[in-house]
């Protein structure tokens, strides 16, 4: 039999199958969109609150959540399954649920190098298709054998005549060696997309702090080429964060906004410079960068987007300098090699 599910303080209903995750139950809802990122439990970005009723994870404990935050009664929604009515709290995202999720053909149209580990590809659409997508979501790579890679979409909705995608090679990687060694120009693809609630909020006056770690530069660089689109005034400052200088694939890109732009600020930290990298910027870990330059988070707006360390360590140090959970936007990279 379905439950019934409420989400406070919406007060939107809907129903959900005993052997369905509440995720993709509301996914099918047309009044509003649950935050989710990766849907397999690792991200943490579906979280909610179980304010009364019985839920259960199909398999065991995701990674996404903490022993912690399961003792306060939190919960992941892209996995959690229903033993009875719920009342939940959590987040609701209004733009964006009448975007179509579609699944296309593609051909690569074009392959560039950025960095030794790092491959921009460039995918065209058939030509009597568009993707309407929000900056900053990404699409699901769908490979032969049924398995998905996710990638965040680097350009901007207005500059969709390609796809963008930064894959970085991931050792042993399975999607990622063809990319790296296989793959020819032209080579055909099937994605399904947009998805995620990771994407620049335009109805805030706060100003932003976006972070990227490596690769979590490319949904960035999609928000950031739609606010100088759309003429947002609101301060943007992005950090990002990298190893060596070399990671820094698109360093110069930046640093033009920077020229362009009096509301954008760039600061990019290096983790482990070289000796020929000749660095003089800042160094150690992106998000003690921004907690020196915030030490008061609470009248920002964050978006990050990286590895789960950067993120994991980034929420509890955000939360120290008084930034609001509702305030914090973030997309946690998961790669997979098998």
């Amino acid at each position: 039999m379905p439950y019934q599910v409420t989400i406070q303080p919406s007060g939107h209903h809907f129903q959900v199958a005993a052997h369905e995750s509440v995720l993709d139950a509301a996914l099918r809802e047309k009044g509003s969109v649950l935050p989710y990122g990766c849907r397999n439990g690792a991200c943490g970005s579906c979280m909610g609150t179980i304010l009364s009723g019985e839920v259960v994870y199909p398999n065991d404990k995701p990674p996404g959540i903490s022993e912690r935050e399961q003792a306060e009664g939190k919960a992941l929604l892209c996995q959690v399954q229903p033993r009875s009515d719920l009342v939940i709290e959590a987040r609701e995202v209004k733009a964006g649920q009448n975007l179509p999720v579609k699944t296309l053909p593609c051909r690569v149209e074009r392959r560039e190098l950025l960095a030794p580990d790092v491959m921009r590809l460039y995918l065209k659409l058939p030509n009597i298709e568009r993707l309407q997508f929000l900056a900053g979501q990404y699409l699901d790579i769908l490979l032969a054998d049924g398995r998905r890679r996710s990638f965040s979409l680097a350009n901007p909705p207005h500059a969709d005549e390609w796809l963008e995608l930064h894959i970085r090679r991931v050792p042993g990687g399975f999607f990622t060696d063809y990319v790296f060694n296989k793959m020819k120009d032209k080579a055909l693809l099937r994605f399904q997309g947009p998805l995620g609630t990771f994407f620049l909020r335009e109805d805030s006056p706060r100003p932003i702090i976006l972070i990227g770690g490596g690769t979590g530069f490319a949904p960035l660089k999609g928000m950031l080429e739609h606010a100088f689109h759309i003429g947002l005034d609101r301060p943007l400052h992005l950090y990002w964060g990298a190893r060596a200088k070399a990671d820094l694939y698109l360093d110069e890109l930046p640093r033009r906004w920077a020229e362009q732009h009096p509301q954008f600020r760039y600061t990019p930290v290096l983790s482990e410079p070289r000796p020929e990298d000749d660095w003089e910027g800042g160094t150690g870990w992106v998000h003690e960068a921004v907690t020196h330059d915030y030490p008061d988070l609470s009248g920002h707006e964050v978006y990050m987007s990286g590895p789960p360390l950067m993120i994991d360590a980034a929420k509890v140090a955000f939360a120290d300098r008084g930034l609001p959970v509702e305030q914090l936007f973030y997309d946690s990279f998961e790669f997979a090699s098998h």
